[in-house]
């Protein structure tokens, strides 16, 4: 009787995490809106590129060394000009012939990065939501999901940002940078919205282990996506940018959807767009529902049950860094499911296209790949496109519930001469795993700030439209 008891309590309690708590309408209610995301036409993925962003978010540097001291840096191919580099051999349980033979190569490159700490966290100021809303936007992804974009209108100018799960600010192109810096984005004029208000001595800034970053000054307007607005919400105007984001033409800023400690604003750091409406909301939700080079939907306010088919997998999330976080202690590969031991926690987010997991488990993925090997310019593990790549699953959080992605769509990008590169990494001892849209793609994703919480289902078949 006691384990009876036991596991009815162990049920209600995930039932009670899973379902979302309906709010009470006040005046204005938003009720439900949602946004698209657009993705690029005629953009092509750079793999390169893409970890370099990846690792500049988290202040990771990456440099590769070999086993007679050399080092290089990510990107910069070696000495005698041999490129891929051969992958280190990887611990049990897997096993190739390709980590064999990179245990015998006197060349053989490991990849590591050093880490600098993040801002110490602070706490959040208020912005005001204009009225109670719900609503959804859709989200298009670039050819292969480099990024998902959504429009956003500030002071009644559209702007397409990247909403991203991994940060909390809410940052744009503006008329205040050069010309050249400009470029073809779209950039915000302050001059030409009637809420603009500026906030006096404020400025924030965004600065990567690289160097690269951005800042300026901030102001308050009026934000709308997908039919739900947010009446003074913080937006962080970009005086100075690095060429990184200037060469990023189609994405004119980013939309913050992380908790609002990490947020850059100083002297008081400011509440994020979802925080800002959230009270009005019908449910304290959003939802991503991303695909496979097509448009998907981010939607606020409820969870749209005929998106997702079968269990909502729900972990509770720490959110004391400012991220989506949950552990993550184990993983599968070909169905196999395995512990790691001494694993790093896990972040959900959408602003990151790859799957960066701990090294020891990229290393005994690849090892599953045949002919895997350790690309110096292409950053990170490369295979033949000819070769049989297995599911690879990570598990999330405490559900148990183990993420898979099929083997068939693991390939972020073709680099050439019939040479694929992985859209699961190493993550270089970072001391966190990364759970970007190279997963989150392949499921419906539920993010709650009423109870903190992470969840994923299965895509409703009649919605999933993936080739």
């Amino acid at each position: 009787m006691q384990r009876v008891l036991l596991f009815l309590f162990a049920v209600l309690a995930a039932v009670a995490l899973a379902a979302p708590t309906p709010r009470k309408h006040h005046s204005g209610h938003i009720g439900t809106f949602s946004a698209q995301a657009r993705g690029r036409k005629g953009a092509t993925r750079n793999p390169l590129k893409t970890m370099e962003r990846a690792y500049r978010k988290y202040n990771w540097s990456i440099t590769f060394i070999t086993p007679s001291g050399q080092t290089f840096t990510l990107g910069n191919p070696d000495s005698n000009g041999a490129d891929p580099a051969p992958a280190p051999a990887p611990p049990a349980p897997a096993t190739s012939a390709a980590a064999t033979s990179s245990a015998n190569n006197q060349d053989a490159a490991s990849l590591t990065r050093t880490t600098t700490a993040a801002p110490a966290a602070t706490t959040s100021a208020a912005a005001g939501a204009s009225e109670q809303e719900n609503g959804e936007v859709s989200a298009t992804p670039e050819p292969n999901e480099s990024e998902y974009l959504s429009p956003v209108s500030i002071g009644g100018q559209t702007l397409n940002l990247d909403f991203d799960t991994g940060s909390a600010d809410l940052w744009v192109f503006s008329t205040s940078l050069s010309s050249s810096s400009i470029g073809q984005h779209a950039a915000f004029d302050p001059s030409k919205s009637s809420t603009w208000e500026d906030y006096p001595g404020a400025s924030w800034q965004i600065m990567y282990g690289d160097g690269s970053g951005a800042s300026g000054t901030v102001g308050f307007d009026v934000v709308e996506v997908g039919g739900a607005t947010a009446s003074r919400q913080a937006v962080e105007i970009a005086t100075k940018v690095s060429s990184s984001f200037v060469s990023d033409v189609n994405n004119d800023g980013l939309l913050g959807l992380g908790f609002s400690k990490i947020n850059t604003i100083e002297p008081q750091p400011q509440k994020t767009f979802f925080e800002s409406v959230l009270p009005k909301l019908d449910q304290p939700v959003f939802t991503a529902d991303l695909e496979d080079d097509a448009a998907g939907t981010y939607e606020f306010g409820r969870v749209d049950t005929t998106k997702y088919t079968g269990m909502l997998h729900v972990t509770p999330v720490d959110s004391s860094n400012g991220f989506w976080e949950f552990a993550s202690t184990a993983y599968s590969i070909g169905g196999t499911t395995y512990q790691n031991s001494g694993a790093s926690t896990a972040i959900a987010d959408t602003g990151t296209s790859l799957l960066l997991v701990d090294d020891n488990v990229a290393q005994a993925f690849y090892a599953q790949v045949q002919g895997s090997q350790l690309s110096r310019t292409a950053g990170g593990y490369v295979y033949p496109c000819s070769a049989q790549v297995p599911d690879f699953g990570v598990q999330i959080g405490s559900s148990g519930f183990i993420a898979t992605i099929p083997g068939s769509d693991i390939t972020f990008a073709e680099v050439g001469q019939g040479t694929c590169f992985g859209g699961v990494q190493g993550n270089g001892g970072g001391g966190i795993q990364i759970f970007g849209d190279v997963l989150l793609k392949q499921y419906f994703a539920v993010f709650n700030g009423g109870n903190e919480s992470f969840g994923i289902a299965a895509k409703s078949a009649q919605v999933n439209t993936k080739a």
